[in-house]
């Protein structure tokens, strides 16, 4: 079976053999396992991605395969992408690291992944299934102050995210109450250096929510 990834407009053609896929049944299987725990999706986290979003997971990790001319894994994450995208026959990577904007196109008259997904399996990472009326919808309010230790740091955790590749680089995002909007750090050369830049953002906005 044959996947083409398009990467900043140059097509490599993915001529995945057959075995490969009747035989990567328990390696499929075991990455779903892994994504059943919920997953990082740039600066979004998804407790539980659903098929598009498991693909869109995936395909990044094909984009790093192809990256680094690891054919094996290549092949491995482009049978997973054609087990479990029945006719699909492209996927367009996102360069940029945002897992997000990974597309796929299908063979059926240039079918998109909308139209061969359920309406349950379209939902956008980090958007609600249904679009909230007006009154109910987020507009930004002031950061929360005088919590506790326990309330600031659950606060925290939801304010600052998990580190995430963006490319060849990383950075992390800080929600900025005021402005109702995510605030992305530098890119960052290492994972290292950005897990510890996380850390500071981290204990700055804990010792924030505790001040009155």
């Amino acid at each position: 079976m044959i996947l083409k990834a398009i990467i900043d407009e140059q097509v490599y053609t993915l001529n995945v053999p057959d075995p490969v896929i009747e035989r990567g049944g328990d390696f499929f299987d075991q990455l779903d396992r892994d994504m059943d725990q919920g997953w990082q999706m740039s600066r979004e986290w998804v407790e539980a991605p659903n098929r598009l979003q498991r693909c869109q997971i995936i395909a990044d990790k094909l984009l790093t395969a192809l990256e680094k001319e690891n054919e094996k894994l290549g092949m491995l994450m482009a049978g997973y992408i054609l087990d479990r995208l029945p006719n699909v026959e492209t996927v367009e990577l996102d360069v940029q690291g945002e897992i997000q904007n990974n597309q796929f196109s299908f063979r059926d008259q240039g079918r998109s992944a909308d139209t061969d997904l359920s309406a349950a399996e379209q939902t956008p990472v980090g958007t609600p299934a249904a679009e909230p009326e007006p009154d109910e919808a987020e507009t930004g309010s002031a950061m929360p102050a005088g919590l506790d230790k326990i309330q600031a740091m659950t606060q925290a955790g939801q304010d600052v995210t998990q580190v995430f590749k963006v490319g060849k680089a990383y950075r992390f995002s800080v929600y900025d109450h005021d402005s109702g909007s995510w605030q992305d750090s530098p890119l960052i050369a290492n994972q290292p250096e950005a897990e510890r830049l996380r850390q500071e953002a981290f204990k700055a906005r804990y010792e924030a929510l505790q001040r009155g």
